[in-house]
């Protein structure tokens, strides 16, 4: 019961801070250590992963107009125009996430043990990031292949807890002269495809089964995390 309790917080804390360039992902990290949470790097990697996935699905439900609209749009212009090109511009966007965490798996759930000194101090880059677009140029430019990628680079340095992923994005865009409105889509639907990459690999990997312990927790943690999301976005 203690633990469907703590996931159910977890799941709030993830819902209110997702949509926040706070880093959502740092707070769950001092949700557990505030809540005594003494599971293994693998398993807390599991609940963020688990939550995340929660309020991604939260994003394509607030979304699903501009989604259904970019879907419809890549199939009737077959591969030519600007939805097509924004299908192109996410999975270019993906590459450097991608990569970092095949390669990097082990050392990512390494991360993911309470350590608030990294927390904190990713913490502290994250506000500095913030704080710095003051002085971004003027943004009125366009997302382009090369600046996809680039803001790819910073969504994957954000898998560091304390990193703010949609901080992290959107500072970037703006440094680089994005649109406010455009740097912020982008970064909300940028991290869908590869949270459902994570959860499906963690599906065939069976490090999410239904025989396990804590799959009731990961559901209504989800669950949790799923509603505050949605309300939050």
């Amino acid at each position: 019961m203690e633990a469907i309790i703590e996931a159910i917080i977890l799941g709030i804390v993830q819902g209110l801070t997702e949509f926040l360039p706070v880093s959502s992902s740092g707070h769950l990290e001092f949700g557990k250590f505030l809540l005594g949470d003494e599971s293994l790097p693998q398993e807390s990697l599991l609940m963020t992963v688990v939550l995340h996935f929660a309020t991604a699905m939260a994003t394509l439900v607030v979304f699903r107009k501009d989604i259904i609209q970019i879907i419809q749009g890549f199939y009737k212009e077959k591969g030519k125009g600007e939805n097509s090109n924004f299908v192109l511009l996410i999975l270019i966007s993906m590459v450097p996430a991608t990569l970092v965490g095949l390669f990097f798996e082990k050392e990512i759930e390494g991360f993911f043990n309470q350590n608030i000194i990294l927390v904190c101090s990713m913490l502290l880059i994250t506000g500095f990031l913030l704080l710095f677009t003051y002085t971004a140029k003027k943004q009125d430019g366009e997302i382009g292949k090369f600046l996809a990628f680039i803001i790819g680079i910073s969504q994957a340095i954000a898998i560091l807890p304390g990193i703010s992923r949609s901080g992290a994005t959107i500072s970037t865009a703006l440094y680089l002269g994005i649109n406010k409105e455009k740097a912020a889509r982008f970064s909300f639907l940028m991290v869908v495809p590869l949270i459902f990459g994570k959860m499906s690999k963690d599906v065939l990997d069976n490090k999410i089964t239904f025989e396990s312990s804590q799959s009731l927790p990961l559901l209504l943690g989800g669950l949790a995390a799923f509603i505050t999301g949605y309300f939050a976005c």
